[in-house]
């Protein structure tokens, strides 16, 4: 199991994709806590880096094509979460 904190800003550390038959165990910062299935997590953070890449103007594998420099990783670092999630 993988325990995962949120921020004062709703936010949790994921970088990456978590294995999908692994359980996540979130504590929300009001104190509750929920448990998510790693697949779960893994669209979640799938739709918080489409939105990031929407909102830069990137392409689908995350790369400005008219830029100069190309970034080696244009992804996300933190999730948005909230207690009344559906696991």
């Amino acid at each position: 199991m993988i325990q995962l904190k949120q921020d004062s800003d709703g936010y949790v550390r994921m970088s990456r994709h978590f294995p999908a038959k692994t359980t996540i165990s979130i504590t929300f910062s009001d104190g509750t806590q929920a448990e998510f299935s790693c697949r779960r997590m893994n669209e979640i953070y799938d739709e918080a880096l489409a939105a990031y890449r929407l909102g830069n103007n990137l392409d689908a594998k995350g790369f400005d094509r008219l830029a100069k420099n190309i970034h080696r990783r244009n992804a996300v670092d933190y999730v948005p979460v909230q207690s009344g999630m559906m696991p």
